[in-house]
């Protein structure tokens, strides 16, 4: 990555905390058993960085999967709580094409983040992943993700995730050599929409303990502070 490039951490809290589907977001193609064909980003390179991170908030899952089946992970950066994931180091315009895919959006423009940098949130639409926060800063760099536009719902909104998808989910904290694997598991588990429907010991056997990419190192935390110049 150039130096003069702008640079944001994307939080990713959901599928994309695997670094393997990710790279679907970037190079484009279809995911192993996915239903879905990505064009890619601009610039496929990889994250300059990928760090864990805990966020303020929660993740919560509810709407359905037309991929995974069962709930998807969404996140309320003014719940009470503390959500995990990895963010990535990469550029605005990386950020801006991962973002419109999500959204269902052809890739191949710039989002203007002033406002939600300035402000923390932005919403671009109504769907499901068409809301811009910026929960806070990593070494004076904002840390910017997509979620829905509604807070997270009550107990008649949640829904619960499918097997695969926890397994995914799992997959991608425990590389990050953060947190022990049953620790994955029972944060997984209490998040809301699984609570209640998963318990940590059957998260924790929906696979085997995942094998840091790199030397083991405790999560940063997301923390406000002013926007990087």
């Amino acid at each position: 990555m150039q130096e003069s490039e702008p640079r944001v951490w994307y939080a990713a809290y959901g599928s994309n905390t695997h670094v393997e589907r990710l790279r679907y977001y970037l190079d484009g193609g279809r995911p192993p058993g996915g239903a879905r064909e990505f064009p890619g980003c601009r610039d496929p390179r990889p994250p300059e960085r990928s760090v864990p991170v805990v966020l303020p908030g929660r993740v919560y899952f509810a709407a359905e999967s037309t991929v995974w089946g069962g709930g998807l992970a969404f996140y309320d950066p003014a719940a009470d709580g503390t959500a995990w994931g990895v963010a990535h180091l990469l550029t605005a315009g990386q950020f801006s094409d991962i973002a419109a895919q999500e959204m269902y959006r052809a890739p191949g423009s710039d989002l203007d983040l002033t406002e939600v940098l300035a402000t923390g949130r932005r919403v671009l639409g109504d769907g499901r992943y068409e809301t811009l926060v910026r929960p806070g800063f990593l070494d004076g760099v904002p840390v910017v993700t997509f979620t829905a536009p509604w807070p997270m719902p009550g107990d008649d909104g949640l829904r619960a995730p499918s097997a695969a998808y926890l397994r995914h989910l799992a997959a991608g904290l425990g590389r990050t050599g953060a947190w022990p694997h049953a620790d994955v598991a029972a944060y997984l588990a209490a998040c809301p929409g699984a609570a209640g429907h998963w318990t940590a010991r059957a998260v924790a056997r929906l696979s085997a303990p995942t094998a840091p990419t790199g030397p083991p190192a405790p999560p940063s935390r997301c923390r406000p502070g002013p926007r990087r110049s």
